[in-house]
């Protein structure tokens, strides 16, 4: 099992699974971020991008509903009144990012990746709202759960 000590071992790790790896990694990357969604639709689309047994109808009904609600709390980021609607707009946009159809990849597309950089993206916005320092655990937490999803 390869040890991940940075980024770049991160996303070397990531583009070596193939999509269906990639998506249930990316549940649980978005899963780590469910905390900060406060739309019950947004927790739902975090649910299906956590199953691995979710149809492609289901997949793409909770992508629709996922990128509905990042496009709704779009307009709260740039405000420097309230980071936890910033944090649940990129809680959204990773919970998209796990449920990209397949029909919208590219080749070179890495959903966990894009997952990850938005979880991270939404968790700092919490720090910042807590006025709190993470230190890296975000970061940390994604390298430990590939390393244990590698291990499997």
């Amino acid at each position: 099992m390869p040890k991940i000590h940075d980024d770049r071992s991160l996303r070397d790790c990531l583009a070596k699974l193939t999509v269906t790896e990639q998506r249930h990694l990316a549940g649980r990357f978005v899963n780590r971020t469910a905390d900060l969604a406060r739309d019950q639709v947004l927790r739902d689309a975090i649910e299906a991008a956590m199953d691995p047994d979710t149809s492609d109808t289901a997949r793409a009904a909770a992508y629709k509903n996922a990128r509905s609600v990042a496009v709704k709390t779009y307009t709260s980021c740039g405000r420097d009144a309230d980071w936890l609607a910033q944090a649940e707009h990129f809680v959204a946009a990773a919970c998209s990012a796990a449920l990209t159809p397949d029909d919208a990849l590219t080749e070179a597309a890495n959903l966990a990746w894009k997952t990850a950089m938005q979880a991270r993206m939404a968790r700092n916005c919490a720090m910042i709202e807590a006025e709190s320092i993470d230190e890296g655990g975000e970061i940390q937490a994604q390298y430990r759960l590939t390393e244990e999803f590698l291990a499997d």
